[in-house]
């Protein structure tokens, strides 16, 4: 049973509320010498990058579990940097911790930032990104021999394919290893003639625009000076290889997960040197997914929800996703409440499903406590189709969801066109959620949204009549609910209440009011 304080909270709470921490993330550095904690976390090569490109204001970003490292790490980059530059340290974030808070950062006027701990590395949007990782430490011996005994447990190496591929991934608290590891699992499975694919992980970002790329294992960049080239790790002849993962579970394994649900993919978490088949997750995962796009087929109103601020084609899906819901007659409206909980999304009860724009990390969001379901833009895209198949095919990534939207409404327009004329609107549709036929409530006349659209369109619910009460539009979802609603809250009474005398009030202090009305 979901907390019966779901959807309430006090200002009490915000106050004694506990952040969870990683514990072996917080007490990596308890014991370290202050040069091995200047090497830990780069400090010298972080000083210098600041030097050498100029940097006036540098925001230094820390998730929750390295707060305790903030105050060493500035106070050490502020003797090294020269005089001039000057040093902030973001302690909370708008959105996750793994994405590039550059909304913070512009708060100080920064033209840098560096993003301390786990990072999901999405392309950023507006400002530079130095990544420092840590360097956690790892058994490399016990790693790959581990690895390559997965694989010979699942049959891969003893299969007769001439040319045979894996794949090697790895959390980022390992790139300082990564290079090692991959050398030697080259020279252990070169013997079985099997190829070791790894693109290494960069440490610094440059905004700039990234053009659409197709599904692979990992999107990356390589650096080469300021300028920055996308790439891919894995070509379409690798997409069925087994992926090699280190690192421990998290939501960066997760989503490795659901975008490569029919890849087998060996984990091997550092921590307790185990390693297991990842695979077998998949379908129930897979499964719970789909439930949520079933009650997102039954939905007629949507809350498009701002979960990235920094993340590069953040603005382009929004409006993707709006054009999309409006060709479909569904209402949406664009929603930014920071960090998703219960009692922010129940204040929105008119919305019968959230879409969520956020970082590939954040963007699975397990909604048992929320009322209302959250999905995916690429589970939307499946919820919207009139006879939606999914193969179990899962895209997280902003350029191809653009890609693939603007190919399937091109698709679409092919078809209605060929098929024009013969729709049924007020077709029934069988929800398997509820197990009964429904009519769905038709929004708009189904044309392309514009940008005026965009720009004007959160005046609906605010278009008040003649006796001050609020106005219900023909396409006002939100004016429509609240129309609906026993309480509408406090609304003028023009003509109905006569206008008060003035009279003097009391004065004094809170201990002892005098009641001084003028009298003796």
């Amino acid at each position: 049973m979901a907390d019966s304080t779901a959807f309430s909270s006090s200002g009490e709470d915000a106050i004694a509320r506990a952040v969870a921490l990683d514990a072996s993330e917080a007490r990596s550095t308890t014991n370290l010498s202050p040069s091995e904690f200047a090497e830990y976390y780069e400090i010298p090569q972080t000083a210098e990058v600041i030097r050498s490109s100029g940097f006036k204001r540098t925001a230094l970003q820390f998730p929750d579990e390295l707060l305790h490292d903030s105050v060493p790490i500035y106070r050490r980059l502020k003797r090294e940097i020269d005089e001039g530059q000057e040093l902030y340290v973001l302690a909370d974030t708008s959105y996750g911790s793994c994405c590039a808070d550059e909304v913070a950062a512009q708060h100080v006027d920064a033209d840098a930032m560096i993003h301390y701990g786990h990072a999901c590395m999405s392309k950023t949007y507006r400002l530079p990104v130095i990544y420092v990782f840590g360097k956690k430490q790892i058994d490399i011996d016990d790693c790959v021999s581990k690895l390559v005994a997965s694989l010979r447990s699942s049959d891969f190496l003893s299969d007769s394919t001439p040319h045979k591929n894996v794949v090697f991934r790895h959390d980022v608290a390992y790139s300082h290893q990564a290079d090692a590891i991959a050398d030697t699992l080259r020279d252990v499975l070169c013997a079985d003639n099997v190829t070791v694919s790894y693109s290494p992980i960069p440490r610094r970002l440059d905004p700039s625009p990234s053009p659409p790329h197709t599904d692979t294992a990992q999107s990356n960049t390589e650096t080469n000076g300021s300028s920055v080239v996308a790439h891919t790790i894995n070509s379409p002849a690798e997409s069925d290889s087994p992926i090699l993962y280190v690192g421990p579970s998290s939501l960066h394994l997760t989503n490795l997960i659901m975008t490569h649900s029919s890849t087998p993919i060996h984990s091997y978490d550092p921590t307790t040197r185990e390693t297991q088949l990842e695979s077998t997750r998949t379908n129930k995962l897979l499964m719970r997914r789909y439930g949520v796009v079933q009650k997102a087929r039954d939905a007629d109103v949507f809350g498009i929800l701002v979960g990235t601020l920094g993340v590069a084609s953040y603005l382009p899906l929004i409006t993707h996703l709006r054009q999309t819901l409006k060709r479909a007659h569904k209402k949406s409206y664009t929603i930014s409440v920071g960090k998703l909980n219960p009692a922010k999304l129940a204040n929105f009860m008119e919305i019968e499903c959230f879409v969520l724009v956020a970082c590939p990390e954040n963007s699975l969001i397990e909604a048992k406590d929320f009322f209302r379901p959250i999905v995916t833009p690429f589970e939307l895209q499946v919820a919207l189709q009139s006879e939606p198949q999914w193969t179990g095919r899962y895209v997280l990534d902003f350029d191809q969801l653009l890609a693939e939207g603007e190919a399937g409404a091109e698709d679409d327009a092919v078809s209605k066109g060929a098929a024009d004329g013969e729709e049924d609107l007020d077709r029934p549709m069988f929800s398997l959620v509820t197990g009964k036929y429904r009519h769905a409530r038709r929004y708009g006349d189904g044309s392309e949204v514009t940008k005026s659209d965009v720009t004007s369109g959160s005046s609906a619910v605010i278009i008040r009549n003649q006796d001050g009460t609020v106005a219900t539009l023909k396409d006002s979802a939100a004016g429509e609910f609240l129309q609906s609603r026993t309480f509408r809250g406090l609304e003028t009474r023009v003509g109905l209440d006569e206008p008060s005398y003035l009279e003097q009030g009391r004065s004094g202090i809170a201990k002892g009011y005098g009641d001084d009305h003028g009298r003796e």
